[in-house]
Parts: structure tokens; C-alpha cells; sequence
């Protein structure tokens, strides 16, 4: 049975933690310190920075939207010099949202009754000295990098389900992730991914029974 107090969906922002840290032993034991001193000089950015980055949800809200359950969530971005020097250099970054709805049962797993994501493209362009935000075939150019963030740092009015998807004798909660999403980086960055590249936050946020009754009405 699903644990509502543990998220099993963990994003994929936030899976490789921890994978540079093999990569560098194994590459020291090879003698191939140079790719470690390559790698870090192409960024521009020491292995550890001093800045503080991470993720920080200022709001995360279930409510009833004329016969649907919707989010709504807000958060404050801290990006690493390792990260800003990235996109800076011409390094897109994608950040990926997403929300799964689940209906608790004794009996089994408990059931997925939806599931919906996200994926923002945040680049920077040089010519301009714009920064441009894309959400599937649609995009926009703003003039800074915090205009950028915070655009994609919150969603409102977001559907997860419909009122026939609810039953008002049942318990639902949502498990919620969002962060940088390392997969999509290029390669040779994806092999160096460390604690100044991890950014990215879970919850699970349980259904309030009087949120169903008012979607159901």
C-alpha cells in the first residue's frame, strides 16, 4: 500500500544527487584529473559555491474550480553561480512541474486517478540580453533573468481532475515535485550533475473532503 507521507514519484530534477561525486573518484583512480579540471573551467564555476540556491514553495493550494479539482503553486527560485554561469554561456534549462492525484485504498496500491506535468525551457539570449521562456510551442522574451523565474515558478487554475473523478466517500491526496530537470542537460554536463546543479522540491498534500464536496456541487 502507498504511503501518503512518502512521494515514490520523485521528479526527475531531483534523481542524480550525488551522482558527480562517483564520477569523480572514478576518474581520479583513472589519472583523468584533466576532464575534472576541463569540466569545471568550461563552467566557469568552482565545485562548491558559496551561493545558497534551491527552492522555496511560497504557496501550495488545492481548490474547486467550476466541477474541477485545480492547483495552484508558487515558488521562490535561488540559483547557483554554477547554474547562472551556465545559462549565461548559452546552457538551456528546463523545469519540470508536475502533480499526481491519488485515491487512497486498504486493500491494494492505491490508484492513480491523474497525473499532470509541465516542462518550462528557460534560455538566455546574448544578442538581446533577454532571457526567453518556452512552454511546449509557445514561448516569450522578457528583459531579465527574475522576470524569467518568475514565470515559471507558478501555476494557477491548474486541472487535475474533474467532478466525476471524485467520490465524496473517498480520500485523495497529491504528491508534487518541482526543480531543474538535469536530464535534459547536455551530456557532458549530465556526467559532472552535483549538489550546486540539484534544485528541486517535493510534497504530498492531502485532499480536503469539504474541497471534493465543492467541486462536486
Amino acid at each position: 500500500m502507498r504511503r501518503a507521507t512518502t512521494t515514490s514519484h520523485t521528479p526527475r530534477a531531483v534523481r542524480l544527487a550525488g551522482v558527480w561525486r562517483s564520477w569523480l573518484r572514478a576518474a581520479l583512480g583513472a589519472g583523468r584529473c584533466w576532464a575534472v579540471a576541463l569540466w569545471l573551467a568550461g563552467l566557469g564555476a568552482a565545485a562548491h559555491d558559496a551561493h545558497a540556491q534551491g527552492v522555496e514553495l511560497a504557496a501550495l493550494e488545492l481548490k474547486p474550480s467550476e466541477g474541477e479539482l485545480t492547483l495552484e503553486f508558487s515558488a521562490r527560485l535561488t540559483l547557483s553561480r554554477a547554474l547562472e554561469d551556465a545559462l549565461r554561456r548559452g546552457v538551456p534549462m528546463y523545469f519540470e512541474v508536475e502533480a499526481t492525484l491519488y485515491r487512497s485504498r486498504w486493500y491494494w496500491r492505491d490508484e492513480r486517478v491523474s497525473r499532470v506535468s509541465r516542462s518550462y525551457r528557460l534560455s538566455y539570449q546574448p544578442l538581446t540580453g533577454s532571457w526567453r521562456v518556452g512552454l511546449g510551442a509557445l514561448g516569450q522574451t522578457y528583459p531579465t533573468l527574475s522576470d524569467a523565474m518568475d514565470v515559471i515558478s507558478r501555476v494557477g487554475g491548474w486541472r487535475l481532475a474533474h467532478a466525476g473523478q471524485l467520490d465524496h466517500d473517498q480520500r485523495y491526496y497529491v504528491e508534487f515535485g518541482y526543480g531543474l530537470d538535469t536530464s535534459q542537460l547536455p551530456q557532458p554536463l549530465q556526467i559532472g550533475v552535483g549538489n550546486d546543479w540539484s534544485l528541486g522540491i517535493t510534497r504530498v498534500l492531502r485532499v480536503d473532503n469539504r474541497v471534493i464536496e465543492a467541486v462536486k456541487r
